[in-house]
């Protein structure tokens, strides 16, 4: 009866771990991949392949995976201090988006891809750069940014990384810098404005020449601008009212008295 009841135990202990084990072997066989990831695949150290998204089984103890992830990666390029082609140092940060098109490369060709391609953009940045002049750098961003998104993504393709874009963020001048562009500024904007007041002043005179030129034509506009003045002046209250005496009058007279000079005196 004993003997029985060990022999029962012991191939209820039996059953038990295998099927512990065979759990242990199905779940590391069987491996759920998300849409947004691919599982690279090597068997026995050599490549298989990228599997997923879904349902992927793999030979356990001799196949291992590794996950890669497919969404755009936002890299932040931490402060470089660049002197510029015209020497003026400055400190710029940027920022790199990219992401992963080719898995099998982003693991067979780079230990880390990510690190990698930070370093890359580092030493990029601090090279565009020092090529180009401060004022370029300033006034000419989208240029610069083209051409380190240019850069980056040719030397970073053959790790199966496309970069879609980069962003120069930041750029700190010395305080030095920043007083004498501000002076230059303030300079640039006097130059404007008297340029503007020049230029006012020059159409006025030319349409108060306009003017002369028809009010000699025509002795009438003259008249009428006259009956103007005197309607402004009688609408003010003033005390006393100034009464401009015209110069056809005084013209008249002056032809009468001497009339050999004749109209132009």
């Amino acid at each position: 009866m004993i003997g029985s009841l060990i022999d029962f135990l012991f191939n209820a202990g039996s059953t038990l771990g295998i099927l512990l084990i065979a759990l242990v072997l199905l779940t590391s066989a069987v491996k759920i991949i998300p849409e947004y990831q691919r599982g690279v695949v090597f068997r026995l150290g050599r490549l298989v392949g990228a599997k997923g998204p879904g349902l992927v089984l793999i030979v356990p103890f001799v196949d291992r995976m590794v996950r890669t992830d497919l969404r755009v990666v936002t890299l932040d390029v931490p402060v470089q201090e660049v002197i510029t082609k015209d020497n003026v140092p400055i400190k710029v940060n940027a920022v790199v988006y990219f992401r992963v098109m080719d898995p099998n490369r982003s693991v067979v060709e780079v230990e880390n891809y990510i690190m990698a391609t930070s370093q890359l953009s580092q030493t990029t940045l601090r090279s565009v750069i020092g090529r180009a002049e401060l004022d370029e750098v300033l006034s000419e961003r989208d240029k610069i940014n083209l051409e380190l998104q240019k850069i980056i993504d040719e030397k970073t393709d053959p790790w199966g990384i496309k970069v879609s874009a980069v962003e120069v963020k930041e750029l700190e001048l010395p305080e030095g810098m920043k007083r004498a562009m501000a002076r230059q500024a303030e300079a640039e904007r006097e130059r404007r404005a008297k340029i503007i007041s020049a230029e006012g002043e020059a159409q006025a005179a030319e349409r108060l020449s306009e003017a002369a030129r028809i009010m000699a034509v025509s002795p009438i506009t003259l008249q009428l601008r006259y009956l103007q003045t005197m309607r402004e002046i009688a609408s003010e209250k003033n005390s006393m009212t100034l009464f401009p005496f015209p110069f056809e009058i005084v013209k008249a007279f002056m032809e009468r008295a001497n009339p050999e000079k004749g109209p132009l005196g």
